[in-house]
């Protein structure tokens, strides 16, 4: 099987698993899509969804955020991990988001990745999912499953994203990203992972993974 029928496979079979997948991060726009996705480095969805709450009934705005001390932001945001550098990152994109950006969450790669605790898959995130850019964020789980599945031999996630982009029509990036992220969690895990019983990895899954 060509790389193009493995990704024809993957897409048809998320397709149908994941006809309308909801964006795990809970936001209400722009900026709290972006804060919610900087707490997530190194923490689970579930978590920041409980954190944020907490955070945005003080802080939703990026003029509200800016206006707390960091270590008010640390402190409740401390469950989320690596808060040290996660709060001073809110602090700061906050404050640069207001003075360069008038107070409006930049929509551009470039203008986004230029901001404290910023890097190229959360703006891929910001992109795609508060304002419809085309775009394929790959983070750790994403670039396994694609090596799992034999669409990319990437040896680091910025291949992954090339290859990525280059196997599945443009249009079908931002739905795409959202549906791995809910197959990996729910049949193709990093532990205990059996491809024999794995939708994905049982027709197409590389052979390495079926060695006892």
């Amino acid at each position: 099987m060509t790389k193009k029928e493995k990704a024809a496979f993957v897409q048809k079979t998320l397709n149908r698993l994941y006809p309308h997948p909801a964006i795990p991060l809970d936001h209400q726009d722009a900026f709290t899509l972006l804060v919610a996705v900087v707490l997530s480095a190194q923490c689970t969805d579930k978590k920041v969804n409980e954190i944020t709450p907490l955070l945005f009934a003080k802080a939703r705005t990026p003029k509200q955020m800016a206006s707390m001390d960091v270590e008010t932001i640390r402190e409740i945001i401390k469950p989320c991990g690596l808060s040290p550098a996660k709060s001073k990152a809110l602090h700061g994109l906050s404050e640069i988001i207001l003075a360069k950006h008038g107070g409006k969450v930049p929509h551009t790669f470039e203008d986004l990745e230029a901001l404290p605790g910023v890097g190229h898959k959360t703006a891929s995130v910001v992109m795609s999912q508060a304002f419809g850019v085309p775009a394929f964020p790959v983070d750790t789980h994403i670039h396994r499953l694609a090596w799992r599945w034999g669409l990319s031999n990437g040896k680091n996630v910025e291949q992954t994203e090339a290859d990525l982009k280059r196997l599945f029509p443009q249009e079908t990036w931002n739905t795409l990203h959202l549906q791995i992220i809910y197959f990996g969690r729910e049949h193709c895990p990093a532990k205990q992972h059996d491809p024999r019983m794995c939708p994905i990895c049982k027709e197409i899954g590389r052979k390495e993974l079926f060695k006892s």
